[in-house]
């Protein structure tokens, strides 16, 4: 099937930016994680642990200001458009797709051969996406409750008296890494399912044509070739 055209609008520098933070950080703290949860090379604890607290802030921090900016800087709310709105209301249920998870779960799972058009964002992306600063939040919040110069702040100690104790935390610290290491597959997987094109937009700004939607018609309104 033909797809919607893949424009900048889409992804504002803003979000790109955000973006290959998140992945950055993401990447660099499930290696240091390992090392620290599995100390194989003793000579670089020191720097695993210091790259892991570091990280671990510029993700949250880096959470925190995409959050604000979604309600600040606006982008398409569907695929093959330039109009654009306020993000936010691009993570929220849309005309155009709050009725499509039934055909979005089926294209998933190759039980359809068609995906429907319309909305930036499938319905099962948004339900992921919409987890992960609740998974951020919560898993800098169980790192800060391991940290030595937070762990003992009563905020903190709260949170590990609560599960029983520093081991119970570790526990659920390192096995949260588990979640966020599906969630970038299944991530990878949702996002290229119909070609390259959605990656080479977000990391590399790189636009590619395809059907033109009108986000007020909720329909197709024309094609384009990208030949201008």
């Amino acid at each position: 099937m033909a797809h919607l055209a893949h424009y900048r609008e889409a992804h504002p520098m803003p979000f790109v930016i955000t973006h290959w933070i998140n992945l950055v950080c993401m990447i660099l703290l499930i290696i240091t994680g390992f090392s620290i949860h599995f100390p194989f090379w003793p000579m670089f604890m020191g720097i695993a642990r210091g790259v892991h607290v570091f990280c671990g802030a510029i993700l949250l921090i880096n959470c925190i200001v995409r959050v604000i900016m979604a309600f600040f800087v606006k982008s398409a709310p569907d695929g093959g458009t330039r109009y654009q709105v306020a993000d936010y209301k691009t993570w929220l249920p849309q005309a155009d797709n709050r009725h499509q998870l039934g055909a979005w779960i089926k294209y998933y799972l190759f039980l359809k051969k068609d995906h429907p058009l319309g909305a930036k964002l499938g319905v099962p992306q948004k339900i992921s996406y919409l987890l992960i600063p609740i998974l951020i939040l919560v898993m800098a919040y169980t790192g800060f409750a391991l940290w030595a110069p937070t762990m003992d702040l009563g905020f903190f100690a709260a949170g590990t008296d609560l599960v029983g104790g520093l081991m119970s935390m570790r526990i659920i610290h390192y096995f949260m890494m588990y979640i966020f290491i599906v969630f970038m597959f299944i991530h990878i997987y949702l996002a290229n399912i119909e070609g390259i094109s959605p990656t080479l937009l977000m990391f590399f700004w790189k636009e590619h044509g395809g059907l033109v939607y009108d986000p007020e018609k909720h329909t197709i309104v024309g094609e384009d070739r990208m030949e201008h």
